[in-house]
């Protein structure tokens, strides 16, 4: 007999199912959801967040340079962790990352639940299957669209979506870094470890399987070094020759005899063992991290010169900023570097054509997996670049639903709301502008501040050498006046969250607002940037009286939205306290 006739068989019946709960995943289905859709996430794993969570460990990286830091749900998820997780515990992350997702209405989750089917109908998916393990159930998801976020591509080869594996030819689309001749090779895995300071010394002892190595075999740029905070040892990475899925296991086998030979070395070899005999091997991580595998084709594949171009795409939906790192294949194995930095601007724009298939008609993806060159994915695949992939994708999906379109519909019909919506959610798009309601637009403004109409300017950040934003004392308040009594529904704050993390202890420099690799013995905890608003209230004037309708006394985020259905002449905006900065400072003050 069949597992679907001797096991359970549950259905759910959803506008959208997002498959695999990594950052991207987590993003677009709380993005869709909280636009209204109706959201199944199904993810194969006990935990969310993919390759930042508990079970691999990678730091969250994004755009380089300053004021470059990615915003939207990905800062909500960093400034919830600094405020919950002083001392950045990695169950403490998990349990953020999954009362995001719990606590988001409209959203279902099915955990430990593997995607192991789709039903098709001509190019339509019309459902998804998945195998729960720890309850031997079959979950059925039927929705009017999908998004894989699973990294590896689940459904490509179920559904027939064209997809791409290893590196394009140099002649295919002009790309410099690109080989000469076309393969099939990748950016491998990782599994990595993490080490604890203590106060007395310890001992190691390593398995009989584990690799033996000396100083020779590491070479310079595999040397772990432990003073180093950020010392992850990402460089113990395999499988880019071989087939990055079904050798996982293989190369896991592989990574787990590398890792536990590299602390040997750190612990053992008589030139460390004096110098490292405080330091305890603390975790060592048994599900490879994975940099690259399948990459759907969708209606554009975006390539390196449109990314050093800096992506001006009319339909820019995300944007990038990491440097193209293009890790050799062999990984370890190579005497080469393993890998090579090849220069990225900061910002450059992504497509939302780049994030929909060509040939399935309600599929999206977001994640390592879009519609890119391997050039390109060598930089757009970190964390904080997937996050705003994801959400872009979930709002897509929230507007396709609504106007029962497809995603390619949703670029000739609902672009600018998409990117409208996405900036009102505080995802920063280079090259665009927030357009500001009427009636803030049209209201007298008062402000102790200078340049107080940086407030409305539809700029949420420092762009350049423009601040973009208001500073002026605490205790004193901005006000809009309006001509007449008008209805109000909305009030929009956007606060600044230091994000060059300058307020912020030196090691959060290093690692900016990211969970850490080794733990030193003396680790400051961490708090909400001292930057923002921590107390603040809002007051509204009908006729000739004030009333307060917000107060606020434990501010930790960057945007804030309230409700307040009145009709009145005027709101006023009054900042009370921050988390440690003798001011004020604020991008945005909306009233709609």
């Amino acid at each position: 007999m069949t597992a679907s006739a001797v096991f359970e068989r549950i259905t759910h019946r959803a506008d959208f199912c997002v498959v695999g709960g990594g950052l991207a995943g987590l993003c677009a289905a709380v993005s869709a959801a909280r636009h209204g859709a109706k959201v199944v996430l199904m993810q194969e794993r006990p935990v969310l967040g993919g390759n930042a969570s508990s079970e691999i460990r990678m730091w969250v990286s994004g755009a380089h340079g300053r004021n470059m830091r990615e915003t939207g749900i990905i800062e909500e998820l960093n400034l919830e962790n600094h405020y919950r997780n002083p001392d950045k515990n990695y169950s403490v992350w998990d349990g953020i990352l999954y009362d995001l997702a719990v606590k988001t209405p409209g959203l279902e989750l099915l955990m430990n639940c593997s995607c192991m089917d789709c039903e098709m109908r001509e190019n339509r998916i019309a459902s998804v299957s998945g195998w729960q393990m720890t309850t031997q159930t079959v979950h059925i998801v039927t929705a009017d669209y999908y998004a894989d976020c699973s990294g590896d591509s689940i459904l490509a080869p179920m559904t027939g979506a064209e997809y791409r594996v290893g590196r394009e030819a140099r002649s295919e689309f002009g790309e410099s870094i690109a080989p000469e001749i076309s393969d099939r090779k990748t950016m491998g895995m990782s599994c990595l470890l993490q080490a604890r300071e203590e106060a007395h010394p310890s001992r190691f002892i390593a398995p009989d399987w584990a690799y033996s190595y000396k100083k020779e075999d590491l070479l310079p740029y595999r040397f772990p070094n432990m003073s180093q905070i950020s010392e992850n040892y990402w460089y113990m990475e395999v499988g880019g020759d071989l087939n990055s899925i079904r050798d996982t296991e293989a190369c896991r086998e592989e990574l787990l005899k590398i890792a536990y030979g590299i602390w040997d070395y750190i612990k053992n070899d008589a030139e460390n063992r004096e110098r490292n005999q405080y330091w305890r091997l603390d975790w060592i991580g048994m599900l490879p991290g994975k940099r690259e595998s399948r990459r759907y084709v969708g209606d554009h594949i975006m390539t390196q010169d449109e990314l050093t171009s800096g992506g001006h795409f009319d339909d820019i939906v995300a944007y990038g900023g990491w440097s193209m790192d293009d890790h050799n294949p062999l990984g370890f194995k190579t005497k080469e570097p393993p890998t090579i930095y090849y220069h990225a601007p900061s910002p450059y724009g992504i497509p939302y054509r780049s994030l929909y298939s060509k040939n399935i008609e309600n599929l999206f993806f977001a994640g390592r997996n879009i519609s890119v060159t391997h050039a390109v994915s060598s930089s757009c695949r970190v964390m904080a670049t997937c996050a705003l992939l994801g959400q872009a994708v979930g709002t897509a999906a929230a507007l396709a639903a609504r106007d029962k379109i497809s995603p390619r519909d949703v670029y000739a019909q609902d672009l600018e709301e998409l990117q409208q919506t996405l900036m009102a959610d505080d995802c920063y798009l280079p090259y665009k502008k927030r357009i500001i309601s009427a009636l803030t637009l049209n209201a007298r403004l008062e402000c102790a501040g200078e340049a107080m109409d940086n407030l409305r300017n539809g700029l949420d950040r420092p762009i350049g050498e423009e601040d973009n934003g208001v500073t002026f004392p605490l205790g004193e308040s901005i006000t809009y006046y309006f001509d007449g009594i008008k209805k109000i529904s909305n009030v929009r704050l956007v606060f600044d969250s230091d994000l060059n993390c300058e307020t912020l202890p030196e090691y959060e420099r290093l690692l900016p607002r990211n969970m850490i690799c080794n733990r030193p013995l003396s680790l400051p905890d961490t708090y909400p940037p001292q930057t923002l608003v921590r107390s603040y209230q809002i007051f509204v004037q009908t006729k000739d009286r004030w009333e307060k309708a917000v107060n606020e006394e434990n501010n930790y985020q960057r945007l804030r939205r309230h409700e307040i259905h009145q009709a009145v002449s005027a709101v006023r905006f009054l900042p009370l306290t921050s988390w440690g900065a003798p001011f004020c400072h604020m991008f945005s003050f909306d009233v709609s």
